[in-house]
């Protein structure tokens, strides 16, 4: 295919509630849409920085001027024949993965609607619905967490994680578990914490955890290893699994026993999926990430769960969980057995409503 065109667009969307995370408040989410023109058809991508640099050093504002000004310009108006190909025609630039993702996911979505093919047909997903659970930003105090924990297990939700940082961690995860004594429970920290709060994470270790994500800083490999040595409970890795050689270093290392896989923070599906066959080809679990995406990251992370080595739930939730209304159609329901469908039409299989994506564009910008 020839990409003959590429528009993107600063997009802000409301959520329908404040999403607090150790890093911060998010109630406005803004990200970049990417689409891209070949042989009649568009392919949509999303990049999910976001307006400041928290999760990542990337923004959309870096990402936009990445975008534009080096990504694009390697593969406009000249053939690429697939979008594993985007990784080779980048290796020049260093870094900004959640840049490359976006723009990897246009291609994604342009291929599949070229062939004919749905997105988890081209990536070799099984799975047609795929296990998802929800995540649960901080409360205000635990019996505030506990309502909410509640109001999503009513909602049908099976598998509950909430956000932790520095004084709102124990208190709140044993309120939770003393209420809901049998329900899938995880927590994720973020990076908020050092080696110097192991006595915590036994603490919690006692709780029933599935799991405890990315507790340490992102670069602190080592101290994931050490602190994995001491306690039982499953240390899952999100921010710092960037590439499959990362993932390869942690597990051995023993850092961690379970990997959290996001297309966007690792640079593209095409690297997810490294690190998914990789991880099953050395017995490490791995399940999806959610960056709070809009239906089209949504339909693309759907379609990544459905590959076999995804065993645990994803933060993929319904659109009703982040967004009303969405930009993009169908909706996303959540099915009685805490699962969602993996979209079936070709491409990332949703279509965007361009009334609802003028309404909250802040801006446009088109290269030729």
């Amino acid at each position: 295919m020839r990409i003959e065109r590429i528009e993107l667009h600063h997009i802000s969307m409301r959520l329908k509630n404040t999403f607090i995370t150790s890093f911060g408040e998010e109630l406005d989410r803004e990200c970049v849409l990417v689409r891209a023109f070949s042989d009649g058809q568009e392919g949509w991508g999303e990049c999910v920085a976001s307006r400041e640099p928290g999760f990542s050093y990337e923004t959309v504002e870096t990402a936009w001027h990445i975008l534009r000004d080096f990504f694009i310009p390697a593969i406009l108006n000249r053939p690429i024949s697939h979008p594993r190909d985007l990784k080779q025609r980048l290796q020049a630039f260093k870094g900004h993965p959640l840049a490359r993702a976006g723009l990897e996911m246009a291609l994604w979505d342009l291929r599949g609607k070229l062939d004919g093919k749905c997105l988890r047909a081209l990536l070799g997903g099984e799975k047609h619905r795929v296990p998802v659970g929800v995540s649960v930003g901080i409360q205000e105090n635990p019996e505030a967490m506990i309502e909410r924990v509640g109001e999503y297990l009513h909602n049908g939700y099976n598998r509950i994680k909430i956000k932790i940082k520095p004084g709102a961690d124990l208190e709140v995860v044993r309120a939770v578990r003393d209420c809901y004594p049998n329900i899938n429970l995880q927590v994720d920290a973020n990076a908020a914490y050092t080696l110097r709060d192991t006595t915590l994470f036994k603490d919690l270790d006692s709780l029933g955890l599935s799991m405890i994500e990315q507790p340490l800083a992102e670069d602190d490999l080592i101290d994931h290893a050490e602190l994995q040595g001491q306690i039982n409970t499953p240390l899952c890795l999100d921010e710092s699994i960037r590439n499959r050689r990362h993932a390869g270093q942690a597990i051995a290392i023993k850092a961690c026993k379970v990997i959290n896989i996001k297309s966007g923070r690792v640079g593209g599906l095409s690297e997810a999926m490294e690190i998914h066959d990789l991880s099953i080809g050395e017995g490490i679990p791995v399940w999806c990430g959610g960056m709070l995406e809009t239906g089209i990251g949504r339909a693309a992370n759907l379609a990544l769960a459905s590959l076999p080595g995804f065993t645990f739930p994803g933060d993929i939730s319904a659109t009703d969980r982040y967004y009303d209304p969405d930009i993009a159609e169908p909706r996303f329901t959540l099915n009685s057995d805490s699962t969602i469908d993996v979209p079936d039409k070709p491409g990332l299989g949703v279509d965007v409503i361009h009334d609802e994506l003028e309404r909250v564009t802040l801006k446009v910008e088109v290269l030729t």
